[in-house]
């Protein structure tokens, strides 16, 4: 019940955001990272400052909280599993275990009766010098993306050949990958889903994604460009990887809608995602609240939308605007604040870096309005107004 102590592990700026869910339920919230200037710490009633691995602050962790939760799934599974033997956890180890997989994942993922990319898993040197070029040339042109460790882009590698690919692997260390085939893609979109302890689920209005460079850039709710069915299909999807899963928490699932109108799953994380921010703003309760509500127990909370919204990444470019030579600056300023803050729909968040630096991501801004043409609209101007291209 709130006034317990509820454990993050792991500072960005998704454990800073459950922090301020859990603490305005009525919640004290303890945050284990070992960063000193952690977004979470900063922010936390208390900050355990350790390595997810360390032993004796996972007992301090386990012994002050009631349930505990990650906030990104390179957090070793491992340290999840110990937590579990003495508080409840949520997202589960095995969970956070298969999503820190690309191979796993996919196959998770199939076994669940949804469709994913045609692929080939390489575990090894040894196991990709026994794959015959007829296999690899099945799915190129493609992307080779390590296993393990990747995200926002990083770790990943388009090939067009069969000695491209087998170069790339060499490149990227020999480390277990996936080489994905290349799809014909006509958008993105993603399902976020909440699911209880007692296997009840709450789901969001799917989310239309843009990334630009890897990263996710903007996000649109309701997904402009999804038919109904496709709206359907992608959310039957999460619910059924969930329940496979035996999932406890939120959970978002990145989809390819492809140019045939068909539907393929990308990837999961076992967590509030970025592209659920805009539910702080837009929503009756945000994937934060409803992280809190499933790991205590609590009824999972209304998803309906009161407003279409769009959610601008910022990024740490923002800090450093072209200058009058051309090429990006190198001495950071400080972005026009308070010209965003005047706009009706945008509401800023950041996230308390203390060091913008290129790509790094530094906060949002959510844009709510009346019809999805009106917020769309104000992102495009805000990301006029803060140098953000999204062509």
């Amino acid at each position: 019940m709130p006034g317990a102590w509820l454990g993050m592990v792991g500072g960005g700026q998704l454990g800073r955001m459950f922090c301020f869910a859990a603490q305005a339920m009525g919640y004290r919230v303890a945050v284990l990272d070992p960063d000193e200037a952690s977004p979470a710490g900063s922010v936390a009633d208390r900050h355990v400052r350790a390595a997810y691995t360390d032993e004796a602050a996972l007992t301090e962790l386990a012994r002050l909280c009631a349930a505990v939760s990650t906030e990104f799934e390179n957090v070793p599974a491992a340290s999840l599993d110990f937590l579990a033997r003495t508080t409840f956890v949520s997202p589960a180890g095995r969970c956070v275990a298969i999503a820190q997989d690309r191979i796993a994942e996919k196959r998770f993922i199939a076994e669940a009766g949804v469709p994913v990319a045609p692929h080939v898993a390489i575990e090894s040197s040894d196991a990709l010098a026994a794959i015959d070029d007829a296999a690899l040339a099945a799915v190129l042109p493609g992307i080779l993306k390590t296993a393990r460790l990747g995200y926002d882009g990083k770790g990943q590698v388009r090939v067009a050949s069969v000695d491209e690919a087998r170069e790339a692997y060499s490149a990227l260390g020999g480390v277990p990958c996936v080489l994905e085939k290349r799809l014909p893609l006509k958008f993105e979109v993603s399902a976020l889903i909440a699911r209880g302890a007692n296997s009840a689920t709450a789901v969001y209005p799917l989310a239309q994604n843009l990334h630009r460079g890897g990263v996710l850039a903007v996000t649109m709710v309701p997904a402009p460009d999804a038919s109904p069915a496709i709206v359907e299909q992608a959310q039957l999807a999460a619910a059924s990887i969930a329940e496979k899963l035996d999932y406890v928490g939120v959970l978002c699932v990145e989809f390819f809608v492809l140019e045939d109108g068909s539907l393929v799953a990308n990837e999961m994380a076992p967590r509030p995602h970025n592209s659920g921010h805009y539910t702080v703003d837009a929503c009756a309760a945000s994937q934060f609240e409803q992280q809190v509500r499933a790991m205590t127990g609590m009824p999972l909370g209304d998803t309906r939308q009161h407003s279409p919204a769009v959610m601008l990444n910022i990024l740490g470019d923002v800090w450093f605007p072209a200058s009058p030579k051309g090429g990006a600056g190198t001495t950071p300023v400080t972005p026009p604040w308070h010209e965003v803050a005047a706009m009706p729909a945008a509401r800023l968040h950041l996230y308390g870096k203390e060091e913008a630096r290129p790509g790094r991501k530094m906060g949002h801004v959510n844009f709510t309005a009346a019809t999805l043409d009106e917020a769309r609209t104000a992102a495009r101007d805000c990301a006029r107004l803060l140098h953000i291209s999204l062509a």
